[in-house]
């Protein structure tokens, strides 16, 4: 996400993406969390994922800083933008064995997801719209 300019034209960036894969949580949790999110400015958002009492929402609030980087890095200003996408989609599931009675394996299977979060300006994306 570091090139200014998308590769169809030369119309620059208005919106920014960080993805977070593999992320050791049950993609249901993790969709409870995304879904308080979806389409709040920035600032709401960190708002609402700093008082959130779920475990899943720590990681969330750690890719909504990221993405606010990216957009840094693109010159966007991070007060301006809102969150366009927010989804969470099933990872791989990581199989464990756990050691029961008489030498037999029990399987534990981990869930794991992949979130992706996309940043986008409110003030250039309506200057996009009117062109």
């Amino acid at each position: 996400m570091i090139n200014m300019v998308t590769k169809n034209s030369s119309k620059p960036r208005t919106e920014v993406k960080a993805l977070a894969q593999n992320r050791h949580m049950s993609v249901f949790k993790a969709r409870r969390v995304i879904d308080q999110i979806r389409g709040r400015s920035y600032k709401e958002t960190l708002m609402i994922l700093e008082l959130m009492p779920y475990r899943a929402s720590f990681p969330i609030l750690k890719l909504v800083y990221s993405a606010a980087a990216n957009a840094n890095d693109l010159g966007l200003n991070e007060a301006d933008s809102f969150i366009s996408k927010a989804e969470v989609n099933g990872g791989t599931l990581v199989k464990r064995l756990r050691p029961r009675a008489r030498g037999r394996g029990y399987l534990i299977k981990r869930p794991t997801c992949h979130i992706t979060i996309v940043l986008k300006d409110k003030k250039k994306s309506k200057y996009e719209s009117k062109i």
